[in-house]
């Protein structure tokens, strides 16, 4: 059987309380209209918790170091392609939360955890739930089984 190459992608769980933020996605082709984390892949030659400071600053203008961010959930997610997620989350930041690429996100609102949106991407809402809340370290989503 031959290797298949994954892509990696980091989200974060950034908390004020008993509250997450999240952003409503726009002209990405993907879930647009839904509520998401900020996200974004992995780059070559970057590790995942590099690359989760990188999206945070570059999607919502906040700096992060690598003891602000821990590993809450891994997830190896069928989508079309192979992915693997890896979620951190994070209650220390510098700088306000500001949406920084408003042609990919309508705008950054703080949910209850507890009282989610509807319409949150559903791989994201099942990390949220197992990771999170339940503190599952690992889940897969989208693979037929059967």
């Amino acid at each position: 059987m031959a290797r298949y190459p994954q892509i990696l992608s980091v989200h974060l769980f950034l908390l004020k309380g008993r509250e997450i933020l999240l952003q409503m996605r726009k002209n990405t082709g993907y879930r647009d209209g839904w509520w998401s984390v900020i996200a974004g892949h992995v780059e070559a030659r970057e590790s995942a918790t590099r690359a989760m400071i990188r999206e945070a600053r570059e999607e919502a203008g906040i700096e992060l170091e690598g003891e602000d961010v821990s590993l809450v959930h891994v997830m190896h997610r069928f989508e079309n392609q192979e992915r693997v997620d890896f979620f951190f989350k994070s209650t220390k930041w510098r700088g306000d939360p500001t949406l920084m690429e408003p042609e990919k996100a309508w705008e950054l609102r703080w949910f209850e955890v507890s009282a989610l949106p509807e319409n949150v991407v559903p791989y994201v809402r099942q990390a949220i739930d197992l990771g999170l809340l339940k503190g599952q370290v690992y889940s897969e989503y989208g693979w037929d089984l059967s």
